[in-house]
């Protein structure tokens, strides 16, 4: 088995055991396994078959055990048995229509019905009403549900990462090619899509209905079906003529409004004959958002970047030291990796005072020893008191290579006093980058009140760029307010804020979401060399 194919089970029974309400303990640790195995560089068999599958992070006896039965006998009895206990594929439906997964096992026990057709069957049947706490009320609501299974359907979004790795599989699986908001890297993904070429479609649409991902198939047509996962995630599968793939992948990719801009497409095997049928250059998925007819920019590439410019350390909330964040970043082929930890207004976590800062820059020095010429930088993420003062005094700021500010606590601040807050910060002098400038965490709170317009016009003046911070629930700056930095003509770092060694794997998200702002390379500060990096602020 396929390290992909091993993780895929692991969520499925990760999945599972939370519909039946198992230790969130448990959930987790499964969860975190599926996504060691999914990223290891070994064949994860391999090393359960030598016993050596626990070197491995976060595998614990329990399951290995889990991976030994999977390896051997192609099956978990245990997540097999959740299967026919729990319905997977009904709770995938009922979620799909906005039923909780509760009531979904609720209504699939009720019923006596195992799958999603045989509820479909039962409904139609009329043996709805004969559920206790279903009234006619009810029954219609979730007959009308039902009969539109089909039609899209307002959902919230999922988490860039977690959605390349649902779609990521289902492509791999079948031989396909990632479409959708996933492709156009959008921080959060509602349209999650997947195109194939073949002949004849039928085997790939079955094929699609068995994987473990999707418990569900919701609508299916000659060429195209939708799948549901048990999270009641819809998953659209087009397997285009293989003449056709392109115009198919180019369909499935834009956006609405983008597609249709170019309508009628002619049909072609690959995108750029489609483009060029058009006379149009071929546009990069990250600005198939509006109408887009012109010339696209040459988008910064990831083999650009040179340095990290915001990572953290077991001196405030990392798990790595500054030794091995700074041997990471050098095999990842950077020149520079800038310690950033955070100080201590912060309050969530432990942070750094003067002495501290001072105790941290030694260990910085004898890392850079062993490392040289790679340059780890002395760096602060210091955080904007509400009064728009920096958390430490200026001669510590002045020691240091390497100054962002950031805001964390007081996001609901009003505008006023948000900007007021976050422009006095911009005027320090040693300040050299604004971090996470909107204080996103997609899904979970709205953006802070910063005015943009004038926070970039004193960036500007003062000589400070502002960050695209590559953690996938934040992505901030967004493509959008990218645009408007680069039309203001601030610079930008493209960071990770890396917690980890494996954190510092988060820039792909920053380079993509500074693209879909149009970011060439030199608008990003740290596609250049170290001497630049280090220049005396204004």
């Amino acid at each position: 088995m396929e390290n992909r194919q091993i993780a895929d089970r692991l969520d499925s029974f990760a999945a599972l055991l939370e519909l039946a309400e198992a230790n969130p303990y448990t959930i987790r640790a499964y969860r975190r396994a599926a996504e060691t195995i999914r990223g290891a560089a070994l064949a994860v068999a391999e090393l359960v078959r030598t016993g050596r599958v626990r070197q491995l992070r976060g595998i614990g006896p329990g399951i290995e055990a889990r991976l030994r039965e999977l390896v051997e006998t192609g099956e978990i009895a245990e997540l097999a048995e959740l299967e026919r206990e729990l319905a997977p594929d009904m709770v995938g439906l009922g979620r799909y229509l906005g039923l909780s997964a509760r009531r979904s096992i609720e209504l699939a026990r009720a019923l006596g019905v195992h799958s999603a057709e045989e509820f479909r069957e039962a409904a139609a049947g009329g043996r709805l009403r004969s559920v206790p706490g279903i009234g006619p009320k009810t029954e219609a609501r979730l007959l009308e549900a039902l009969g539109s299974a089909h039609e899209a359907r307002p959902r919230q979004g999922l988490l860039l990462n977690r959605a390349q790795e649902l779609v990521g599989g289902v492509a791999a699986a079948l031989d396909g090619a990632v479409a959708g908001d996933v492709r156009r890297w959008r921080d959060s993904c509602e349209r999650l899509a997947v195109v194939c070429a073949a002949v004849d479609p039928a085997p790939v649409l079955e094929r699609f209905a068995e994987l473990p991902q999707i418990v569900g198939i919701v609508e299916r047509g000659g060429r195209r079906a939708v799948g549901v996962t048990v999270d009641g995630v819809p998953i659209e599968l087009t397997v285009a003529e293989p003449e056709g793939c392109g115009t198919a992948l180019l369909r499935a990719t834009g956006a609405p409004a983008y597609v249709q801009a170019l309508e009628p497409l002619p049909q072609a095997p690959d995108e750029r004959a489609v483009y060029g049928a058009l006379g149009l250059p071929w546009c990069p998925p990250e600005l198939r958002e509006a109408p887009f007819d012109g010339q696209p920019p040459a988008l910064l590439g990831l083999e650009q970047i040179r340095g990290d410019l915001h990572s953290h350390t077991t001196w405030s909330d990392g798990r790595a030291s500054v030794e091995e964040m700074g041997r990471a970043a050098l095999e990842r082929g950077y020149e520079y990796l800038a310690i950033c930890d955070h100080t201590p207004a912060v309050g969530a976590v432990r942070g750094l005072t003067p002495d501290d800062v001072r105790r941290q820059g030694e260990e910085i020095a004898a890392a850079n020893e062993l490392l040289s010429p790679f340059r780890i930088l002395r760096g602060i993420e210091c955080d904007i008191l509400p009064d728009g003062r920096l958390d430490l005094p200026d001669d510590v700021l002045a020691d240091l290579d390497w100054v962002q500010a950031s805001v964390h606590g007081g996001q609901r601040m009003p505008r006023r006093e948000m900007t007021a807050r976050v422009l006095a910060a911009l005027r320090n002098p040693y300040v050299r980058c604004l971090s996470h400038p909107k204080g996103r965490y997609i899904n979970r709170r709205p953006e802070n009140a910063l005015e943009l317009e004038r926070a970039f016009a004193v960036a500007l003046e003062h000589g400070v760029a502002v960050e695209v911070n590559g953690l996938p629930d934040r992505l901030d700056l967004s493509g959008e307010h990218v645009r408007e930095a680069l039309d203001a003509g601030v610079e930008i770092v493209c960071s990770t804020d890396a917690h980890s060694v494996r954190g510092l794997g988060n820039m792909p998200f920053a380079v993509a979401t500074a693209r879909r702002g149009g970011a060439t390379a030199d608008s990003v500060l740290n596609t250049r060399p170290l001497d630049e990096i280090l220049r005396t602020p204004a």
